[in-house]
């Protein structure tokens, strides 16, 4: 064997082992970066899917709860709320909701998967202001004997029925979202997934 030969082997040998331990480095050195670049547990958590309990929630109440960072208001309306509705029609600039993106399952009168419950995402489609919740039947302020209850923002006057369809003449372009939801039981709604289906 001669010299040229040990050279030869002891090179190859070397250079392998300089290959491995370089990408065996190279990947502990990458690896702090991709891991940095995923989502924290806060984030996710942000995104994920939120539950609420209806079950002591009172007819003409409204609760609320935090869906990605934003209010998202169940209200539970009565059998006079939902007989008024069809009424309002002719003062809303969308009473079918032929331009609002929302599930088929809100593509209705009542805008929801049961008429007893509105589920909307609590941000005006003006400036994205927060309005008030106002039940108030015949309040003067919001037009007496037209007002049926509902939504009034503060900032520039926008009102929305109790099902979250804007008035016509006001600033805001759009009724209010309905986020994705469904039901997990007769007293629990789960926002932020739907599964596809009612």
């Amino acid at each position: 064997m001669s010299t040229a030969d040990v050279d030869l082997g002891r090179r190859r040998f070397l250079t392998a082992t300089t290959a491995v331990v370089g990408g065996v480095g190279g990947g502990f050195a990458v690896a702090p970066f991709v891991i940095s670049m995923q989502p924290s547990a806060r984030a996710r958590a942000a995104g994920a899917p939120v539950e609420a309990d209806v079950s002591k929630l009172g007819v003409g109440q409204m609760m609320t709860v935090e869906w990605r960072g934003k209010p998202v208001w169940i209200v539970r309306r009565s059998e006079k709320n939902l007989a008024d509705l069809p009424t309002l029609n002719n003062l809303l600039q969308d009473p079918e909701s032929e331009v609002a993106m929302e599930p088929d399952y809100a593509r209705n009168s009542h805008r929801a998967i049961r008429e007893e419950y509105s589920v909307l995402v609590g941000i005006c489609t003006h400036l994205g202001c927060s309005p008030t919740f106002r039940p108030d039947i015949g309040a003067a302020d919001l037009g007496g004997e037209e007002w049926k209850g509902g939504f009034f923002c503060p900032c520039h006057g926008s009102k929305f029925d109790l099902a979250g369809r804007v008035y016509s003449g006001v600033p805001a372009p759009k009724n209010l979202e309905v986020p994705p939801y469904m039901y997990l039981s007769d007293t629990r709604i789960i926002i932020g997934e739907d599964k596809g289906a009612a």
